[in-house]
């Protein structure tokens, strides 16, 4: 019996490798991203641009279902809340509160996500990362306030 559920769990596993979500990265166009100074863009690189852009890194581990499907539903809703590949094009005032929103978490530390955490360790932010991310936010919001 035992045989039998372990032949039948392997088949499943093996069969759910087949039902793979798309993950090419759509083109970047330069004239639309994010543009900031290096140390801003460092901290969003190496943080949040594997969810948020169009710039993602996909380690090995992405082929594999079930992780597979995880991944790809937090980089849609990742890119759907705040996109830098598509800064320009991104209206003004929902620009202006999604700033508030990825100030909010990452200064209650919920962004970058936990469970990214677990295999990024690099991608943590520290307390001079949060304070440069802080302050380019509120820059970016001082601007948008005077348009």
């Amino acid at each position: 019996m035992i045989k039998k559920i372990f032949f039948w769990v392997l088949g499943i596993a093996v069969l759910i490798q087949f039902i793979r979500p798309d993950f090419k990265n759509p083109k970047v166009d330069e004239t639309l991203a994010l543009h900031a100074d290096a140390k801003v863009m460092g901290i969003l690189k190496t943080s949040c641009y594997d969810c948020h852009s169009n710039e993602t890194k996909y380690p090995w581990y992405h082929n594999l279902a079930p992780v597979s499907w995880v991944m790809s539903s937090h980089i849609n809703d990742g890119r759907k809340a705040l996109d830098f590949s598509n800064w320009a094009n991104i209206d003004a005032e929902v620009k202006l509160k999604r700033l508030k929103r990825a100030k909010q978490l990452v200064n209650n530390e919920l962004m970058p996500k936990s469970e990214y955490l677990l295999m990024h360790k690099d991608a943590g932010l520290d307390k001079d990362a949060k304070e440069t991310l802080d302050a380019f936010f509120d820059l970016q919001m001082k601007e948008l306030y005077s348009l």
